[in-house]
């Protein structure tokens, strides 16, 4: 087996909030976890313009405060970066435009979420749309607004977004099962991803992946296996799952368990392009040539 934590490291996808607060010894504390272990959902996307290779990262939040959003834009030819902030709604307006200069670009950003709707996670299911364009083209498309989109913005020249969806990092909450979604391969199929483990009113936990309500990964005696990995096929396609689910036995309480789906087709089969206009963000792995990856930090509410 893989050594499970080098997937997360300087090679793969990190799992770490920056913002964590540790102990003394290190280990984030109870209350300090817990806090940061907010609803959250991080999406990293591949976008090719030209020359230039764009990586757009959204993070969708939920707080007592409201739902909101932060889009973070790097440019890895011109080395150029910038952030835009859409606080909670509850201060800000649900629908909006901005424009921002990254180096010699100029950022149009376009959403619109007021119709939005949404299930237990803080990014939306349907009802909405968020589009960035440089120097007016559109480069990334998301929502099933498409037409609302093109008519918001009668200025953009016509090109279709080539974005490849690479990185989806969530947190996700419950007692014995935990549930998400996630797109493995273009546009293609969105599959209903649960995992399910009790660990408390048993004595030898057992750990099920059922992906579209199909069992696609059993793991016994979960005390003495909590890591590890295996390959199972979604979309025809080989995926990689490992399972650390440490935390949930040993850690503190109230301790998370990670989830690792990876893909094993590479951005450059997605897009037909050679290795000299690619350039992966530092969550990504750049020699290993990853398609697309799903972290779920999932946490125990006892």
């Amino acid at each position: 087996m893989r050594d499970f934590p080098s997937c997360f490291g300087e090679n793969g996808v990190q799992i770490a909030d920056a913002s964590s607060s540790s102990s003394s010894s290190g280990v984030p504390t109870t209350t300090s976890t817990n806090r940061n272990a907010q609803n959250l959902v991080t999406c990293v996307y591949q976008c090719k313009l030209h020359s230039s290779c764009f990586t757009i990262t959204t993070t969708w939040t939920k707080t007592i405060m409201g739902q909101g959003l932060s889009v973070e834009i790097d440019d890895s030819s011109t080395q150029s970066h910038c952030k835009l902030e859409i606080k909670p709604w509850l201060f800000s307006k649900r629908r909006g435009f901005k424009t921002l200069e990254m180096g010699s670009n100029s950022i149009d950003v376009f959403w619109d979420l007021s119709s939005a709707k949404f299930g237990s996670s803080p990014e939306p299911i349907e009802g909405f749309y968020f589009a960035i364009t440089v120097n007016q083209e559109l480069i990334l498309l998301l929502g099933d607004m498409e037409k609302e989109v093109y008519k918001k913005m009668n200025h953009v020249i016509a090109t279709s977004p080539n974005a490849v969806f690479v990185s989806k990092k969530e947190h996700v909450f419950g007692k014995k099962a935990y549930a998400t979604t996630a797109q493995f391969c273009g546009k293609g199929q969105v599959h209903d991803i649960l995992i399910e483990c009790d660990t408390i009113s048993t004595n030898d936990p057992c750990l099920l992946i059922r992906i579209d309500g199909k069992v696609v990964l059993q793991v016994k005696r979960l005390r003495w296996k909590f890591r590890g990995n295996c390959t199972i096929l979604i979309d025809g396609l080989p995926v990689e799952v490992y399972w650390d689910v440490y935390g949930w036995f040993f850690g503190n309480f109230m301790g998370n368990a990670v989830f690792l789906f990876q893909t094993c087709l590479s951005a450059e089969k997605l897009w037909g392009l050679d290795d000299s206009v690619m350039s992966w963000s530092t969550s990504l792995v750049k020699s290993q040539g990853l398609g697309f990856s799903l972290v779920l930090c999932a946490w125990k509410n006892e």
